[in-house]
């Protein structure tokens, strides 16, 4: 799969991603510093799943009707990497195939999963 990940995702769950032969970039290493509409407009140009913990996405793509490819917002209580690892690597075991396209709330505990109307094609 690929995904983007934004900076409030560390760069241990970056690399954990990787070795699981996901395509990730990482706002960290690409263009930190970047706006979440810079940052959303470049996921779902190179048609990525962004993967956030920042809600602020959820403003642009429910009532700035920005478009995106997909995304994983983390609402995790304990946001340490070895937590956000583990709930990722449940998430895409699985619901892999209902990622692309979809705005996933993901808690240690549970998922929602909701298809918006303003999807890259």
């Amino acid at each position: 799969m690929k995904f983007l990940a934004d900076e409030n995702i560390g760069l241990e769950v970056v690399t954990f991603l990787r070795r699981r032969h996901h395509d990730v970039r990482s706002v960290i290493e690409d263009c930190p510093g970047a706006s979440d509409a810079a940052i959303l407009t470049r996921a779902a140009a190179a048609k990525r799943i962004l993967i956030t913990s920042d809600t602020d996405f959820g403003t642009l793509v429910y009532h700035a009707r920005l478009a995106h490819a997909g995304i994983i917002l983390l609402r995790l209580e304990d946001e340490r990497n070895n937590n956000k690892i583990a709930v990722l690597k449940r998430l895409i075991q699985k619901y892999q195939q209902k990622l692309p396209g979809n705005f996933v709330v993901v808690t240690e505990t549970s998922v929602r999963i909701r298809q918006p109307s303003n999807l890259v094609s």
